[in-house]
């Protein structure tokens, strides 16, 4: 009986504390964003300490828009292709859903958390990315970071 209690408890804090995707929040995820790990379903994660790429999201009021690829430069701009996913941002059942296409494939991942500085998504092998926010990288001749 304690077991099932504990068990009960554990579980709905996990639901509890999960954060609630409202519409307004989907603005926030405009922008670069470069990742920081991965969980798998197992538990274990996977860290990335540098990343040679950043995802760029551009999402409208409509909640349609695209997601890039881009690689920052040490000057503070990005190189960019041609290459991009249409992104739809779907509503459904209480949880927010981003449905990816382009002309060779679709897939869906979940939103599960998104503020200004992080981003959380899951996807249907229940792998979830985590996300920070990024912008450009700005060096001085003296190898300092600018503001």
């Amino acid at each position: 009986m304690k077991n099932t209690f504990r068990f009960l408890l554990l579980s709905f804090l996990f639901v509890s504390c999960q954060q609630k995707i409202e519409p307004a929040d989907i603005a926030k995820l405009n922008g670069y964003w470069e990742i920081e790990k991965v969980v798998f379903d197992k538990g274990e994660d996977k860290a990335y300490k540098m990343n040679e790429s950043y995802d760029y999201f551009e999402i409208s009021k409509e909640n349609k828009g695209i997601r890039k690829k881009v690689m920052p430069q040490l000057n503070g701009s990005f190189l960019v292709n041609d290459a991009y996913e249409d992104v739809i941002v779907r509503f459904k059942d209480g949880k927010a859903f981003l449905d990816y296409s382009t002309p060779f494939s679709k897939w869906s991942e979940e939103l599960v958390a998104v503020s200004d500085k992080e981003l959380v998504v899951r996807n249907e092998e229940k792998k979830e990315y985590h996300y920070k926010k990024a912008g450009p990288i700005n060096l001085t001749n003296d190898g300092e970071k600018t503001k």
